[in-house]
């Protein structure tokens, strides 16, 4: 028989663990056309870029927690993996088995304290088909596209820059959906799209495709303005495939069913794995009968409404399964939830979905305290059938049990016939056979002897070894309160430095304004000039600010360098305080002006200065011109007020003795 030519990499770590500080090593045993290849001491690195030369059909290992620390870093290093490429634990899935002990059932031997040959019969049992591959991903792929690049704060062009990066969103989702749409045409495979509409375009599409990321022909990619992000849906538990299926028999499954005119149909697997979801109008109940025993043999016929349509009854009793429905009315908001992730066509497909989405969720925690109960190579799927018919866990499984020995039994009974049709013509052989063994087990004997002093050695070394471990880890753990601590005092101290920067920094500022105070009052002391406060803007929190920093006394001269915007309110806090006069670059309101006017605050416009930051220097001599010169056009001002009052009187005066009313 030819060999089948194919590629296999058994792994086993040599060195270190993927949990500790410094990358482990390990044996890699490339297995290829009954050719075994070692190579010794090799980082992950290294393996998976051969892997992504060489797409080996399969990586064997013991156990995939020797690849990755957690299951977080599986997760992305099967991200990684080319399609087709497997990732197998030949030990088995949820209950391993010894390696040594599931060599010798496959008739290999090998040394277990060498890497290389337990990567050699890693690589040589998965070639068996022995093993369960390990599957993290759903068969569903979401497409994301997007903008590659942020939109920024804007400015005289932002949107025309949005419109064109919008549009090139929408142009690549458009592109994408044709692809999809072509996908569907062909293999049938569906997918949603859920577009996010911007100015000019899109600012991001989502798709979700019903299969895995093998079969979907996009990939990832960016542009100066629009990326494609391509991942797989991961799994909310690692899930084991068995390489080989230990029991032919039809897989048990969960259908649900929306009679009518367009019959709907949804069939579960007992793991929650959707095999089959269409409607399709006129089918017949013998159409359905056969339909659904193609996918398996169900458990479970559910129904969205109470009671179970009769039609669907009918169909249940033709297979015997167990009934279901919910029992209470489902919500089509509900029913929407449900199906959002595995995507429907109809509402026909989406209330038989709901049917078997419901059914499998209430025998969902019953199904994990199987896997965790049942015994090693128990038939999972026999012993949930008979839980869903009403049996305890523990029942169940001694039934299981109970059914498998009798063919065991049968088994036996048929190598006893058949040694019997031989006994005659082996008898000799079986003499010759016995006396070899004898020498066999004197010789093991002896060996087993030898192996009982190296236990006894190993066991002291252990206990050794053991000790100084301990010793390293009081150490270490020593070490590490140690630099934590360290880490805290330096946070600490980090802290405090920032904070007499800050007040530093408040201090240099403090001493500068100090400075200028001393400056101005020196100026104004020898005559030289008259202080001016310079606030910033004629509102209140302007206003606020310099009173803060600088103060504002009776007396003061202030200076609006914008006087635009102020009121009545604003400029009566200026006179409360008893400003001695207001200079402005230009005018100002005119009902702050009235208020000024009433409080006896000159208001002087073009007066020159001499500035210096929040400070200004006035001429005392222009200043007390300009404040006189404002004081006489005032009392002018007051004095016009009083005369165009008393002729007001004497209008009024004259015009009521015209009418006779004085």
């Amino acid at each position: 028989m030819l060999m089948q030519k194919r590629t296999i990499y058994g792994i086993d770590i040599a060195r270190g663990s993927p949990r500790a500080r410094e990358l482990p090593r390990y044996a890699l045993a490339i297995l290829k056309d009954g050719e075994v290849l070692h190579q010794s001491m090799l980082r992950r690195q290294k393996i998976f870029n051969m892997i992504q030369r060489e797409r080996p059909e399969i990586i064997a290992v013991d156990n995939i927690f020797e690849l990755a620390a957690d299951r977080s870093e599986l997760l992305s290093l099967m991200e990684k993996l080319p399609e087709g490429v497997k990732l197998v634990q030949v030990t088995g899935g949820l209950h391993p088995e010894p390696l040594v002990r599931l060599a010798r059932k496959h008739g290999l031997s090998f040394d277990p304290e060498n890497p290389n040959d337990e990567a050699e019969i890693c690589a040589r049992l998965a070639d068996m088909g022995v093993g369960h591959e390990v599957s993290l991903f759903e068969d569903i792929t979401k497409i994301k596209v997007s903008r590659a690049r942020s939109l920024g704060r804007g400015g005289w062009s932002q949107n025309r820059y949005r419109r064109k990066v919008h549009g090139a969103v929408l142009q690549r989702s458009r592109e994408i959906e044709n692809a999809l749409k072509d996908l569907s045409r062909e293999k049938g495979i569906r997918f949603e799209a859920v577009n996010v509409k911007g100015f000019g375009g899109y600012v991001r599409s989502e798709f979700t495709v019903y299969a895995k990321r093998g079969e979907v022909p996009i990939h990832p990619m960016a542009s100066n303005d629009a990326q494609v992000s391509v991942r797989s849906v991961e799994r909310d538990k690692i899930r084991y495939v068995p390489l080989k299926p230990k029991n032919p028999r039809r897989k048990f499954t969960i259908v649900g069913i929306d009679p009518g005119t367009t019959v709907g149909i949804a069939i579960l697997s007992l793991e929650g794995e959707l095999l089959y979801l269409k409607s399709s109008r006129g089918m017949a109940p013998d159409e359905v009968v056969k339909l659904i025993a193609e996918y398996g043999k169900p458990a479970v016929i559910a129904s969205d409404v109470t009671p179970m349509p009769g039609s669907v009854e009918k169909i249940r009793r033709s297979f015997n399964a167990v009934p279901a429905s919910p029992g209470i009315e489902v919500s089509a908001e509900e029913k929407i939830a449900l199906g959002k992730t595995f995507g429907y066509s109809n509402d026909h497909e989406r209330d038989a979905l709901t049917a078997a989405l419901l059914t499998y969720r209430s025998y969902k925690n019953i199904f994990s305290r199987i896997e965790k109960k049942a015994p090693q190579n128990a038939d999972l799927e026999l012993i949930k059938l008979h839980v869903i018919r009403g049996a305890s866990i523990e029942a169940a499984i001694e039934k299981v049990r109970a059914s498998a020995e009798p063919e065991k039994s049968r088994q036996r009974e048929h190598v006893e016939k058949t040694e019997d049709k031989s006994v005659d013509e082996s008898l000799l052989k079986i003499r010759e056979t016995v006396q070899r063994q004898s020498e066999q087990i004197q010789n093991l004997q002896e060996y087993l002897e030898e192996l009982k002093k190296e236990l006894l050695a190993k066991d002291r070394k252990i206990s050794k070894l053991e000790s100084r471990l301990n010793s390293f880890k009081k150490e270490a753990y020593s070490e590490i309160r140690k630099s934590k601590e360290i880490k805290i005092r330096d946070e600490t101290i980090e802290s405090l430095k920032k904070e007499v920067s800050h007040k530093n920094k408040t201090v240099k500022e403090l001493r500068r304004r100090s400075n200028k105070l001393r400056k101005i009052q020196k100026m104004e002391v020898r005559g030289e000039g008259t202080a001016v406060k310079v606030i910033a803007a004629f509102t209140k929190e302007s206003i606020a600010e310099t009173k803060e920093k600088y103060g504002l006394k009776t007396g003061d001269v202030v200076f609006l360098e914008n006087p635009s915007g102020g009121g009545t309110a604003t400029a009566q806090i200026l006179v409360e305080a008893g400003i001695r006069a207001v200079l402005i670059p230009e005018d100002i309101s005119h009902a702050a002006e009235e208020t000024f006017f009433k409080g006896d605050v000159p208001v002087l416009k073009d007066i020159p200065l001499e500035r210096a930051e929040d400070f200004a220097m006035a001429n005392p001599e222009a200043l007390k011109i300009a404040i006189e010169s404002w004081e006489k056009e005032a009392d002018a001002k007051r004095h016009k007020a009083k005369e165009d009052e008393l002729q007001s009187l004497f209008d009024e005066y004259r015009s009521e003795r015209r009418r006779g009313l004085v």
